[in-house]
């Protein structure tokens, strides 16, 4: 008997260090520091194949504003498509250069806050393939009633 548990003990521990690490692979995502008061609500790689681009938000908060951040190269935003959640639809204007490693501009979206469905936005990419991809994230300030 005492054998036997000998060898589920050496079993399990290959068993053990395996899941570990498949867990410690899935959840690789890196932390990204917020301003006080805004959301993450996603983030989209962006290519020279497609100029339109969707980022489904998936919360059920109410945001003020929303803005974008961009990383790896610059991205000059052409259109922008807010859907939210009732199926009401917010196109503001925009024609705007988003240097590498900024926010844009606040984008209102009401002041007694609106539940975002998916955020849809048309861009160009200046240079060529071989500089690489912009990573666009979306952060949304987030609706306190009452202040």
């Amino acid at each position: 008997m005492k054998h036997n548990s000998t060898i589920k003990s050496y079993l399990l521990l290959p068993i053990l260090f395996i899941s570990l690490l498949v867990v410690s692979c899935i959840t690789n995502r890196r932390s990204l520091p917020v301003e006080e008061g805004w959301d993450f609500l996603g983030e989209k790689k962006v290519n020279f194949i497609r100029d339109v681009d969707i980022i489904e938000v998936n919360s059920r908060n109410s945001y003020t504003d929303i803005r974008f951040k961009i990383e790896d190269r610059e991205v000059v935003l052409r259109e922008l498509k807010i859907i939210f959640t009732n199926g009401d639809k917010l196109e503001p204007a925009v024609n705007d250069v988003i240097r590498t490693n900024e926010f844009s501009r606040n984008i209102e979206l009401a002041r007694d806050g609106r539940t975002i469905d998916r955020i849809e936005f048309k861009y160009r990419t200046p240079g060529n393939v071989l500089q690489g991809r912009a990573n666009v994230l979306v952060f949304g300030k987030r609706y306190y009633p009452g202040y």
